[in-house]
């Protein structure tokens, strides 16, 4: 059986929102080839112009691990579009 995919979700808030979302996700990027994570999914979504995310998808197995070290805001299940 596949393993479910999660999606950890930081939101940052105000004028600079989407830049320190876009700066977020490269320290994203970074801690899954420092900790080899299954997964390589990242990205940073604008949902308005004073709400982005930043996201990281892991699997169910390495959630905890990546939860506790950093911290994400929120998560929900992992849909591939």
């Amino acid at each position: 059986m596949e393993e479910r995919q999660l999606k950890l979700i930081w939101d940052f808030r105000g004028s600079a929102a989407k830049e320190t979302a876009k700066h977020h996700e490269i320290h994203l990027k970074e801690y899954i080839d420092i900790e080899g994570l299954t997964i390589k999914i990242t990205g940073y979504q604008e949902l308005n112009e004073m709400h982005s995310i930043a996201y990281i998808v892991v699997t169910d197995t390495e959630m905890k691990k990546v939860r506790d070290a950093l911290k994400p805001h929120r998560g929900q299940l992992y849909e591939e579009k």
